[in-house]
This record gives C-alpha cells, sequence and structure tokens, in this order.
C-alpha cells in the first residue's frame, strides 16, 4: 500500500472514531439529564378557566368537597401545589410526566391519578418500589383516593386537597 492511502485511512478511522465518541457523549448527557420536550403554546380556549356552572357536582364520598389541586406534603419539592383537571396525570421521574419526581426511588413512569366521573383513582403503573396509598402499596388495580390520604411515590409524598 502507498503512504497516501495508509493515511488516509487512519484519518477515516480517526473520524470515525469521534463520531463514536460524540455519540457516547450525547448518549450519556440524554441519559442523565432528559431530552428537553418543547412546549406547545396553549390555545385561548384552551388556557381560559372553566366556568363555574361547568365543574362536577361534589362527590357525597368526599364530604362535599370535590379536590382541586395536589399538594406535596413532604420530600424535595414540599409544599408544591398542582392543579388538577380532568385529565389523568402521570407522575415519575419522566419529563413528560405530569408530576416529575426525581429521585432514585421513583421509576420513569410510576404512577397515574384519573378522575372518573366524581372520584380520583391512584393506579400503580409496575413501578419497582411501589406507590403507597395511606400506608399500604397498591397493586395492579386503580383505587379511590380520598381528601387527605397520603399517596406516596418514591421520597414523596402527597395529597388531594379541595
Amino acid at each position: 500500500m502507498s503512504e497516501l492511502v495508509l493515511l488516509l485511512l487512519r484519518i477515516g478511522f480517526l473520524i470515525l472514531l469521534w463520531f463514536f465518541v460524540f455519540g457516547v457523549v450525547y448518549s450519556l448527557r440524554a441519559d442523565l439529564f432528559g431530552v428537553r420536550v418543547r412546549k406547545m403554546p396553549a390555545d385561548g380556549a384552551a388556557a381560559a378557566p372553566a366556568p363555574q356552572a361547568a365543574r362536577p357536582a361534589p362527590s357525597p364520598s368526599a364530604g362535599g368537597r370535590v379536590p382541586t389541586r395536589l399538594v406535596i406534603t413532604s420530600g424535595p419539592k414540599t409544599g408544591l401545589e398542582v392543579p388538577l383537571g380532568t385529565e389523568p396525570m402521570s407522575i415519575g421521574r419522566s419529563s413528560e410526566s405530569g408530576l416529575v419526581i426525581r429521585d432514585d426511588y421513583t421509576s420513569s413512569h410510576h404512577a397515574r391519578l384519573s378522575k372518573r366521573g366524581d372520584i380520583w383513582l391512584i393506579q400503580d403503573l409496575g413501578s419497582t418500589n411501589g406507590t403507597f396509598l395511606g400506608g399500604e402499596r397498591l397493586g395492579d388495580k386503580a383505587l379511590q383516593v380520598n381528601i387527605g390520604t397520603p399517596i406516596k411515590v418514591g421520597a414523596t409524598t402527597f395529597e388531594l386537597r379541595a
């Protein structure tokens, strides 16, 4: 082989090696810090508050009160309040979750809080460390969440409040 071909092969191999290194660094960065999620602009109609008449009637089992917010009572985000809508809220480490909890004991998609009629349900999504409602570990079924009942996901505890 001529020296020119050998030099071109060395440079090509070096470029290929650098592409590999950049790929590994990008993968590690995405794993450690997550990928950026672009927020979509809200419509004027979607951002407007719901009228009072559109609210559901209070549930008799909740003592006439309807949960309107989720409050974190212990953990790294203690005091944070998240308004509850009508859509299901996913809970986990993923940046796509409605409630993001970043700790070693929380799965990417740990649990789901959803509304059926006038009641709120919590369901564990097959997490490794489990979801606890009132101190008891949830199975694979969705269970009703009453106002003030503590829900524990990883190192964070939260509850629904009116």
